[in-house]
């Protein structure tokens, strides 16, 4: 029997409410313990809301309410209980203090999740998707999540697994019949199915940055020259100050990262240290960070100082297009309140003053519509790092089976790599799992989810 799980299932800290969650055989008869109200469960009824008190033996600890789930129609597919209690980390600490004394054990992080997995109420693809909706940081991404949860990546997977099955049913059953010399099915149209699962796999494993984009934000790192007025536009892009501003150059030795939301997408933007030759050695540390920070943005601001000379970047921007072909570069002609009148060569550059917050919305237009198009792509599947690993699996699986028939193979030899797909596309959802992925992918959920 597996051990009774007590957690907080919100977050801690003072709060108008905090709700404590219970999973497990003894949960019902543990809060009973500690339960008194004008009714009580001792036969408990599902979708009915308990008001009462709640003690700790003779000590009075809260008001509360009390939810009862019982198996299998709960989140983990246990008997669950939920109590909700007023916020306050004395509290809900005297509550789940007191649950662990008559009995619960306190849960890992995501042990009520893992439980929901292992007793079949979702799939691996639908637990990840929980932790996308917590962690997601984008309202496309969290829409995108839900319809995961609802089974859509499950769904998609499952028709594609089920063409490969039926091809490799056929395949297989031909040898049964291969002294008659019957044929189930021909090669060309077995080819062209295979080619369909083999597309579905490389569209889904391209789009893992895109997916990356709506779960962890569009980042954006801010480069140029020293005092080109890149800390000065990153505290005015955020609307208020985070770093020194100095005409002494030099003066950002490090990096500092912030959020902001533009068109519903969070946008991580880095202020970055000034790139130039120096013979300081903590300058040059913060250089070599800067080229770290631009190797991991999707997008790359080069600032400006249209003061010394509209070409003034020049330079920077063509090395930066070298060194960076796939990202995209925006030349950003900073201080045009210190230029009484200039030419406008680049149409695709933004001009502003920082300083005076003018052309700020445009750039910021400009940044959002990098960020949508950058991630339009993701409509149903917020693929991570493993999905895109078995996918790339099982392309190579499917691209082994497709040689095989252009080679004149057998059919057992090509049924092997389409069983092969079959089971990688099983990893995914989590037909087939090990302990080790299991631990991995819990890890990074929360403890009460």
């Amino acid at each position: 029997m597996a051990e009774t799980i007590a957690a907080l299932a919100t977050p801690p800290g003072v709060a108008g409410l905090s709700v404590i969650r219970i999973s497990g055989d003894r949960a019902i008869d543990i809060a009973q313990k500690c339960f008194l109200g004008s009714r009580r469960f001792n036969v408990p009824e599902a979708q009915r809301i308990y008001f009462g008190k709640f003690y700790n033996d003779d000590a009075l600890i809260d008001n509360v309410t009390v939810s009862i789930f019982l198996a299998p129609n709960s989140y983990t597919g246990e008997d669950a209980v939920e109590i909700g209690c007023h916020g306050g980390v004395f509290v809900y600490s005297q509550i789940l203090d007191t649950l662990i004394e008559k009995g619960c054990k306190l849960a890992e992080p995501g042990e009520f999740t893992k439980r929901a997995f292992l007793n079949g109420k979702m799939d691996l693809t639908q637990v990840e998707a929980v932790a996308d909706i917590i962690h997601t940081q984008s309202v496309p991404g969290v829409i995108t999540a839900a319809r995961q949860l609802n089974g859509k990546f499950t769904e998609r997977l499952c028709q594609f697994r089920q063409k490969l099955l039926n091809i490799a049913s056929l395949l297989e059953l031909e040898l049964d019949f291969i002294e008659e010399d019957i044929v189930f099915a021909k090669k060309d149209d077995i080819k062209e199915q295979i080619n369909e699962t083999l597309k579905f796999c490389n569209d889904l494993t391209t789009s893992f940055i895109e997916s990356e984009i709506l779960r962890s934000g569009y980042f954006v790192g801010i480069a140029g020259y020293p005092n080109s007025g890149k800390s000065t536009l990153f505290y005015s892009m955020l609307g208020r100050q985070r770093s020194i501003t100095s005409h002494i150059p030099g003066t950002t030795r490090d990096y500092i990262e912030e959020n902001l939301v533009i068109g519903g997408i969070s946008v991580r933007l880095a202020d970055t240290a000034g790139l130039r030759e120096t013979g300081d050695i903590i300058e040059l540390e913060g250089i070599k960070m800067v080229l770290n920070i631009l190797e991991q943005s999707n997008m790359i601001l080069i600032i400006n100082d249209m003061s010394v000379s509209i070409s003034n970047s020049e330079k920077l921007v063509k090395s930066l297009k070298i060194e960076y072909p796939g990202k995209k570069i925006l030349l950003v002609q900073n201080k045009i309140d210190k230029v009484e009148e200039f030419d406008i060569n680049d149409f695709e550059a933004v001009y502003i003053s920082a300083k005076k917050s003018i052309g700020l919305d445009q750039l910021k237009n400009r940044i959002g519509s990098e960020a949508k198009k950058s991630s339009e792509r993701v409509k149903d599947i917020l693929i991570n790092q493993r999905h895109s690993l078995l996918l790339k699996q099982a392309a190579k699986e499917l691209e082994n089976a497709i040689a095989a028939i252009e080679n004149g193979f057998e059919n057992e030899l090509i049924a092997i790599d389409i069983r092969r797909a079959i089971k990688t596309f099983g990893e995914i959802t989590g037909e087939s799992w090990n302990e080790e992925i299991l631990n991995n992918i819990f890890s990074k959920f929360c403890i009460g989810k």
